[in-house]
């Protein structure tokens, strides 16, 4: 996981939208698609994009991919943010 992936996945709205509806818990693809206009390729790639940054996990349940949010990479960041302004940890 580098900075990098992590800020490029943040940068788009779509997938910050996305890490939001993950805050209430873990939801498909299908779940997290109907929230959106656009497609399910669409859909899949923000998916795959947030999965690469860490930010999200994936479990299969039958014919099913459910994600959830990977709390522990944020925290990595706001951490590293807050030392940029000085803030103790």
């Amino acid at each position: 996981m580098g900075i990098q992936n992590t800020i490029k996945a943040l940068s788009d709205p779509i997938r910050r939208e996305i890490l939001e509806l993950l805050k209430a818990g873990r939801l498909s693809a299908g779940e997290i698609g109907e929230h959106f206009p656009v497609s399910g390729a669409a859909v899949s790639k923000h998916l795959s994009v947030l999965k690469d940054a860490d930010l999200i996990r994936d479990a299969r349940q039958g014919k099913f991919i459910f994600y959830e949010l990977n709390t522990s990479v944020l925290e990595e960041i706001m951490l590293w943010l807050k030392g940029l302004k000085g803030e103790e940890k």
